[in-house]
C-alpha cells in the first residue's frame, strides 16, 4: 500500500468534508507531517480555482491552447495501449493495400 497516497486520499476527503469518522484520526495524523502539510495547502489551492469566476485573469486564447497542449500529452497506461491499438486498426482499415 501507498502511505503518501492513502494519506492524500484521506486529507482529500478531510478537505472535502466528506471522510468517515472512522478516518478521521488518520488524516489528522497525516496532517502532522511536512507533506500532509502541504498536501492541506495544494487541496485548498484547488478548491479556490475550482469555485473561482472562470473568466478572470485568464490571458486571450489560453483555454484554445490548454486544450491543445493536453491533446498533445501521452495517455497514460490502458488507455494509452487501447487508442495506440484503436489508432493502428483505423491506419490498417484505410490502407487499401
Amino acid at each position: 500500500m501507498d502511505t503518501n497516497k492513502k494519506n492524500r486520499e484521506l486529507i482529500s476527503a478531510l478537505c472535502d468534508g466528506e471522510i468517515p469518522d472512522v478516518d478521521q484520526e488518520l488524516a489528522l495524523a497525516a496532517l502532522d507531517t511536512p507533506e500532509g502539510r502541504q498536501a492541506w495547502a495544494l487541496f485548498h489551492q484547488i478548491g479556490d480555482v475550482l469555485r473561482a469566476d472562470p473568466a478572470t485573469d485568464l490571458s486571450p486564447g489560453f483555454t484554445e491552447r490548454m486544450a491543445a497542449r493536453l491533446a498533445a500529452e501521452p495517455l497514460p497506461g490502458k488507455r494509452a495501449a487501447v487508442a495506440a491499438d484503436a489508432a493502428g486498426q483505423a491506419t490498417v482499415a484505410a490502407d487499401p493495400t
